[in-house]
């Protein structure tokens, strides 16, 4: 740990001296300047934890130098001292911002013990200061990385911030393309373990023969192919992440060769007895509710339980209200970009057709969609009608009520309308033979945009 930094100010040459050489005895770096002008002059060089300065002094005061220490917002703690001092002038002192305000003379160890009060001080606000930049800067990286202004999209992101910090084993569940990969990422990336390796097994992709010698790894001899050593998933993930993609897929058999590990946290290869130690974090990620796997018997219930220390839900995109807009320009953007071509311009109908269709495949079918659009390959030109198909109104939930069925289907109607005539409300209003103040009260309280 670095001794901390005093600038010492005073126009005596005599008092700078004997400061100077009794901090530096005391523990401190020591720096000196005969004016608050010079003080200033030494600022960004010197970075000092503490200033201690006379008040008095010909041009620039103590007081002045206080000022605009404060108001370039420097994390430095200002000491004044002075032999004129008066109850007025410390009132001053205090309210631009002095750490505290000493009259010669002072004793010397009480001076040391205020000083060391003064850079922990410092030290603290400089802590706070490296903390916010560094939340500033991880959720804006964090909103870029899990794009959306719905409220559970937020909901998300706040819990990945939250869980990132915790050394727990997170369950992910969504519908297949909701994006489980880029959570367990992010967790991984805002985490202490950002450093260590992040290692994605799809548990659906391995064959059932395979998939311990996958996980575990083997020695060279252990079955017949078995011709080299090697090293398996979870060792490969040791000091990081590991993500087991669709984990429902996982044969029973192997689940309970897992379980053991996750509890004990050793691995044994397959044709060994030794047991390697692992310091990691297990994220799975499943497209159905292992809860319900569990109690009808398709899933181990005690891995289940092991596992589930937090659970983060990713809904649907059709769920997600106009969040599949964003989506769309986002993907548009780098996909323009990848095809070096100009982002074509969304026409009102574009942006329709996305908010209204149901999105099956979710985020990984809207990325490939803009894809598709950024190239414009259809025959039909760019449109989103032909690329996404035939419009379908968004499922309705069977306990809503009669009056959100209503709503939902004349929704339905009023946008599908709307696309159909080029976001023409005339043509609408003809279409739906409705007066046009009627249709646009019904647009402001149902949330259709043109």
């Amino acid at each position: 740990m670095t001794n901390p930094a005093i600038l010492i100010v005073d126009d005596e040459e005599m008092v700078r001296t004997a400061l100077e050489q009794w901090l530096r005895l005391s523990g401190f770096d020591t720096h000196v300047a005969s004016s608050a002008t010079e003080a200033l002059r030494l600022l960004d060089d010197i970075h000092p934890d503490v200033i201690l300065t006379d008040v008095r002094m010909p041009g620039l005061s103590g007081l002045d130098l206080l000022r605009t220490v404060r108001e370039r917002a420097l994390a430095a703690e200002v000491i004044l001292i002075t032999g004129h001092g008066d109850v007025p002038m410390a009132v001053e002192a205090m309210r631009a911002g002095a750490f505290d305000f000493l009259q010669k003379p002072y004793v010397p160890d009480q001076l040391v013990k205020t000083l060391r009060r003064a850079a922990e001080q410092t030290g603290l606000k400089r802590e706070v200061a490296e903390l916010r930049r560094k939340l500033d800067g991880g959720e804006t990286e964090l909103a870029t990385r899990l794009i959306g202004s719905s409220r559970v999209m937020e909901d998300v992101r706040s819990a990945v911030r939250e869980l990132a910090t915790i050394p727990a084993d997170v369950i992910i569940l969504g519908e297949t393309g909701t994006g489980k990969e880029v959570v367990a990422r992010c967790l991984h990336d805002f985490s202490s373990r950002a450093k260590g390796p992040f290692v994605a097994v799809n548990c659906a992709a391995i064959p059932a023969e395979l998939i311990e010698s996958e996980l575990f790894g083997h020695e060279a001899g252990a079955f017949t192919s078995a011709r080299d050593k090697r090293i398996g998933k979870f060792e490969f993930a040791n000091g990081g992440t590991l993500l087991l993609d669709e984990i429902e897929s996982m044969p029973m058999l192997a689940q309970a060769k897992v379980l053991r590990v996750i509890q004990e946290r050793m691995v044994e290869r397959v044709g060994s007895n030794r047991q390697i130690p692992l310091d990691i974090r297990i994220v799975a990620a499943s497209k159905v509710d292992l809860a319900a796997e569990s109690e009808a018997g398709r899933f181990r219930a005690d891995l289940y339980y092991r596992l589930n220390m937090a659970t983060i839900h990713l809904a649907p995109l059709r769920d997600r209200g106009e969040d599949s807009v964003l989506l769309f320009h986002h993907f548009l953007g780098l996909a323009a970009q990848r095809f070096n071509k100009p982002a074509p311009q969304l026409h009102p109908a574009d942006i329709n057709a996305l908010l209204v269709h149901t999105w099956p495949g979710n985020v990984r079918e809207l990325k490939a969609a803009a894809d598709r659009f950024a190239l414009g390959l259809d025959a039909t030109g760019r449109s989103l009608d032909t690329i996404l198909g035939p419009k379908a109104a968004k499922p309705i939930s069977s306990t809503a009520s009669l009056a959100d069925r209503l709503a939902a289907y004349e929704r339905h109607v009023i946008e599908t309308e709307l696309a159909r005539n080029g976001d023409s409300i005339a043509a609408v209003v003809d279409a739906l033979q409705v007066p046009r103040r009627t249709l646009s009260e019904k647009m402001a309280r149902l949330g259709v945009r043109r």
